[in-house]
């Protein structure tokens, strides 16, 4: 199915051991696989399920828009592919890894290596420059020789369009720029998947553009996007777009260009 598979409620049958769990994720590889998510907040106006029973299987290099209207559930989905929230019940296996029995310290070293996460804010550091902001998570993970590190950054910087302003503070950057500089950082310990969440939510038309088809670039290198989007326009560039309401993924589309 488009190299995509879902349901939104299929029953499974599981003994319930998310180490076997994970075997049989590895056999199939499906690099992105999330099965019965539910996610249910708490406060004090009650409960609301963000997430109702979603089946979602994604392999590798594939571009995925996810488009729904405010409150649907598209951020909460990423935020379930990332680590960055953890399902209420259902399981999360991501590059062969369960990820929703993992400790946050454990989170925060596999989300590191395994998944470049872009904002609608970029999240830059003020008080860096552009090829000190793309080492940060290098050096965080300890991933390339601390000698490698400078060069690799300038490389992906490159990649972007951005090498001629390396040695610039954000503040110096448009917001198309510090969006590249942002791809550029999340590029940094090569993941397999880029996560992003409104990316050009914050950039005009032009500079929209230009970071979709870096995304297209990208997914022909064999890197997996998962993008959630406002823009129906924007949406029609990935390959899939899955469309989510109510917490539930009611439709999945090929998009041919």
């Amino acid at each position: 199915m488009f190299g995509i598979n879902l349901k939104r409620s299929r029953s499974r049958k599981s003994n319930g051991d998310p180490g076997n769990d994970a075997a049989q994720h590895i056999q199939r590889g499906h690099l992105v696989d999330l099965r019965q998510v539910v996610k249910t907040y708490e406060g004090t106006a009650g409960s609301f399920t963000a997430l109702k029973g979603v089946d979602l299987q994604v392999d590798t290099g594939k571009f995925v828009s996810i488009i729904g209207k405010s409150g649907s559930g598209k951020s909460t989905l990423i935020n379930m592919i990332t680590g960055i929230d953890r399902p209420t019940a259902g399981q999360v296996l991501v590059d062969s890894t369960a990820v929703h029995i993992l400790t946050e310290e454990q989170i925060a070293v596999w989300r590191g290596r395994t998944i470049g996460v872009i904002f609608q804010f970029f999240q830059l550091l003020p008080t860096l420059t552009a090829v000190e902001n793309v080492m940060l998570p290098m050096d965080y993970c300890g991933s390339y020789a601390s000698s490698e590190r400078p060069e690799r950054a300038m490389h992906l910087l490159e990649l972007v369009g951005m090498a001629d302003h390396a040695h610039e503070l954000p503040s110096a950057l448009s917001g198309g720029q510090q969006q590249s500089v942002a791809i550029a950082r999340a590029l940094a310990n090569d993941p397999p998947i880029l996560a992003a969440d409104e990316p050009t939510g914050n950039l005009d038309s032009r500079a929209a553009e230009s970071i979709s088809r870096l995304f297209e670039d990208l997914t022909g290198g064999g890197k997996t996007i998962l993008m959630v989007t406002h823009d129906n326009e924007l949406a029609t560039r990935a390959q899939y777009t899955l469309v989510l309401a109510d917490g539930e993924i009611v439709d999945e589309r090929g998009n041919y260009r």
